[in-house]
């Protein structure tokens, strides 16, 4: 994973950016259409000379900023793995090779962050990928049609509901839609308003033949909307086979400590401050 360039894509689920509190950092970006992702932005760039090129996976802790004054929030993501096909340096073709439960935990309140990506490799255990899964095809017939993705936070080991359980296909943006809109955006996106120039992140990073995606944050329950993660909270991502299991059946097995699934892939990562 260390030599994987590492996006996120912004505000493809219905309402997180409301919840997250980042919609108005996007009044002036505009949308290819109503529903439309905003943006990508990078969270890791291998060997980069910038708190960028900090690598930031752990999938078993998140680490707190040493500014207890930040607030993190976990965000449960579905994320990609693909390869990447350049022609005169740009992007030709975007392969998904493998899809993950993914957390793209972000801090909610910095006043300095300038860029949404200030936001994102907040230590070295800001992200957390779970067992990946291959994927035969992504598109309409292939194994994303049977998934879902839930996520849960453990506090004194009990399961609260934390991001909405949706299937993969609920996704404004997904299978041939979005990997066209995401080949889009790394040719053609400027640096404007939060957002970069991903030409030249592409160029620094000497243009990586793999690339993780993670696709976008579900939307939060009322719980999660306004509960910042703290010490000692266990956060729980995972993605499923929603025709073997159901989401009570998840929350359940998490509750009892299981970390793996047939048909699914977990994360488990323990909330820590340094």
């Amino acid at each position: 994973m260390k030599e994987f360039l590492g996006f996120g894509v912004a505000g493809n689920f219905a309402n997180h950016l409301e919840q997250a509190g980042e919609a108005n950092d996007f009044a002036n970006v505009a949308s290819d259409e109503e529903g439309a992702p905003k943006g990508i932005f990078p969270f890791y760039i291998p060997k980069d000379n910038t708190f960028l090129g900090r690598y930031c996976f752990d999938n078993k802790k998140i680490i707190l900023p040493d500014d207890t004054s930040l607030k993190a929030q976990a965000e449960p993501e579905i994320g990609l793995e693909c390869e990447v096909v350049y022609e005169n340096n740009l992007v030709k073709d975007l392969i998904p090779k493998f899809f993950m439960a993914f957390d793209d935990a972000s801090i909610r309140n910095d006043k300095s962050a300038v860029k949404l990506s200030q936001k994102k490799n907040f230590s070295c255990a800001s992200k957390g990928c779970g067992f990946k899964i291959a994927i035969d095809k992504f598109e309409h017939g292939g194994i994303c049609d049977n998934y879902s993705l839930t996520s849960f936070l453990l506090v004194d080991g009990k399961a609260y509901q934390y991001g909405d359980n949706a299937k993969l296909t609920n996704y404004s943006y997904f299978y041939g839609k979005l990997i066209n809109w995401l080949i889009k955006k790394l040719n053609t996106q400027e640096d404007h308003a939060v957002l970069e120039n991903i030409g030249d992140i592409l160029k620094r990073a000497n243009y990586p033949k793999n690339i993780i995606v993670a696709i976008g944050a579900t939307s939060y329950t009322e719980f999660a909307e306004s509960r910042f993660l703290q010490e000692g909270d266990e956060v729980c991502v995972v993605t499923y086979n929603h025709n073997i299991y159901s989401n009570e059946q998840i929350k359940s097995l998490l509750e009892q400590g299981v970390v793996g699934i047939k048909e699914g892939s977990i994360i488990r990562q323990e909330v820590i401050r340094i």
